[in-house]
């Protein structure tokens, strides 16, 4: 199983209800997608507080490899991928992406 975990720093005039937004429409996304399943994302809520900016993230278990290239592939995806660099903070500099095997 491919567990693919993605943290963004979000602007500051990057409402709640829009991360909710894009965040609803990932998890949409995964339900539709075979291989894909167990979106869960929010606000951290840490009581360590080490967050260093990164106040965001979801993660989404793949099957496979293959699975999380078709997800990396699908339209839909780019999109709201599109909009998370959006809104993050620097662009793509605000986004810490991790993909682990476990």
């Amino acid at each position: 199983m491919i567990r693919h975990i993605v943290l963004t720093k979000f602007k500051p005039e990057t409402s709640e209800e829009k991360i909710a937004e894009i965040y609803g429409g990932l998890a949409a996304l995964t339900e539709k997608l075979p291989g894909a399943q167990g979106f869960t994302g929010g606000r951290s809520e840490s009581p360590e507080q080490i967050e260093r900016g990164y106040m965001h993230g979801f993660v989404i278990d793949f099957d496979s490899w293959d699975a999380l290239q078709t997800y990396a592939d699908n339209p839909e995806h780019q999109a709201l991928g599109g909009q998370l660099v959006e809104n993050a903070v620097g662009g793509i500099d605000g986004l810490c992406v991790l993909d682990l095997d476990v």
